[in-house]
């Protein structure tokens, strides 16, 4: 069910070009401003408080129960303005004592639903990198902060990472089953004679560059890397792209690509019958993949490839020579959250250009447009095309190119047409005023200047006979110097 807040949300996000979490976030903030808290909506509309503040308010005071909420405002009001220069934990610790004085319960409830939103999040982070946020309990954070540090100690003394670098190895190798030993290089290391994974004994330790394991799960973790070919083979620099990531350097990619299973991403050329099935092919979902790297709809981030592949015109299952053929530029990659807004008549309306661009209506009429982030990266994902349009481009090319020479010459000939008019008028303008100057005499005593003795021509036609040709074109380098 698609309710009245996530109906808000959705349009909240398109207008601010915002992930839905955020969006939401911001539409539950505004509520509980407009419905329990007004006082201090209108202290931080009065610029009263910070906007940081309020969000810590909200977020502490979200379970406190209505009945007593006007108790807890009161109070709020009367001591917000003192809490200025609190810290984040200052402030947490006076709002939740002030919380535990007017609904205790709401203090356990907090705990309880704290401990069901326990979550790990990856995000993207500059210079290649990422950072790992998780939230669990206090008693498991602090038997893991154990783990890692007790871990990463079991090196020599010359191993050259510091202690957090080695910690954050260890953190790695317990996540994906990974050895984890010392990398000092010296043979007789006695850390590094053992190669047993972290994951199955608690210390573990393995030469500097061992193996890959597979996770205790047998599952491999994969990263799809987009990259052109020639970043690849070491011919080029441009950027690739890690999926649920983001941009990355070439010598990662190179990095990465070097015991990578490598498949070609391109413009699938496909005939009219693939078109009329429902499902894309294995290469056209690669394609749209690529295209798109995220969500289309406007603000959302999710990485293409937890993403739905939709056709935006709807697929004509008793009649698909009708319309919404499974073509490039009617398909495009939709997180599940928006694709159902999509689905369930919400309102929202999508309408995609040849070349992948989509517009998005939202109910209120304001439009969206969307590009594929992919094509900006790489270009050679660009519109695709069938194989009559192929025909038809590449016979266009051929009369082009036959007729690119004489195109070339009448474009020399047309210029060289406006400067010679152009001349003319010029040379006879100073004909006729040398005329005026010397009225009766212009003819016996014609002008002597090393500059100007055109004016003792006659006057010319400022037009030009149908026959008439410019010299013929010099095609010398103009920079090239003289020989002297």
């Amino acid at each position: 069910m698609i309710t009245a807040f996530d109906r808000t949300a959705v349009e909240v996000g398109a207008a601010l070009a915002l992930p839905s979490p955020k969006a939401r976030e911001l539409v539950r903030q505004a509520d509980a401003l407009h419905t329990r808290l007004p006082g201090l909506g209108a202290l931080l509309a009065a610029g009263e408080v910070d906007y940081d503040t309020v969000a810590m308010v909200l977020d502490r005071t979200d379970l406190v129960h209505e009945d007593v909420m006007a108790q807890l405002e009161a109070a709020l009001l009367e001591r917000v303005r003192g809490w200025a220069c609190f810290s984040r934990k200052q402030l947490r610790d006076a709002v939740d004592a002030l919380v535990k004085e007017v609904d205790a319960d709401a203090v356990k409830q907090r705990r309880t639903r704290a401990y069901d939103q326990r979550r790990v999040s990856v995000a993207a982070e500059a210079d290649g990198m990422a950072v790992v946020r998780g939230t669990m309990s206090a008693e498991d954070g602090a038997a893991l902060d154990t783990r890692l540090t007790a871990i990463a100690k079991k090196v020599c003394a010359c191993d050259p990472r510091s202690l957090v670098q080695r910690r954050a190895d260890a953190f790695k190798a317990l996540t994906l089953g990974e050895p984890f030993g010392c990398m000092c290089g010296r043979n007789d290391c006695p850390d590094a004679l053992a190669a047993t994974p972290v994951a199955s004994t608690p210390v573990g330790s393995t030469p500097a560059a061992p193996p890959r394991q597979s996770l205790p799960m047998g599952r491999q973790v994969v990263l799809n890397v987009i990259a052109s070919a020639e970043t690849v083979t070491g011919l080029g620099n441009a950027a690739g792209y890690l999926l649920g990531y983001g941009v990355i350097d070439a010598e990662l990619v190179r990095e990465l690509a070097r015991d990578a299973t490598r498949r070609l991403v391109e413009a699938p050329r496909f005939e009219e019958r693939q078109a009329l099935t429902y499902r894309p092919s294995d290469a056209l979902a690669r394609f749209i993949r690529a295209r798109d790297l995220t969500c289309r709809f406007p603000g959302c981030t999710v990485p293409a490839t937890r993403c739905d592949i939709d056709h935006t015109t709807p697929f004509d299952h008793e009649d698909p020579a009708a319309g919404g053929w499974t073509v490039p530029w009617n398909l495009a990659c939709y997180c599940r959250e928006h694709h159902r807004h999509k689905t369930f008549d919400t309102g929202w309306r999508d309408q995609q250009l040849v070349d992948g661009t989509i517009i998005w209506t939202a109910p209120t009429g304001h439009e969206y447009r969307t590009v594929p982030a992919g094509v900006g990266l790489f270009p050679g994902l660009g519109r695709a095309r069938n194989s009559a349009e192929r025909r038809r481009v590449a016979a266009a090319r051929q009369r082009l190119h036959r007729h690119r020479d004489a195109s070339t010459y009448n474009r020399y000939r047309n210029q060289q047409a406006r400067d010679e008019v152009r001349n003319r008028r010029w040379r006879n303008g100073f004909r006729g005023r040398y005329l005026l100057f010397k009225g009766e005499f212009a003819h016996n005593a014609p002008s002597r200047s090393p500059f100007g003795r055109f004016v003792n021509d006659p006057f010319e036609p400022e037009s030009l006979p149908p026959d008439w040709h410019p010299p013929p074109q010099d095609r010398a380098d103009p920079d090239e110097p003289p020989p002297f």
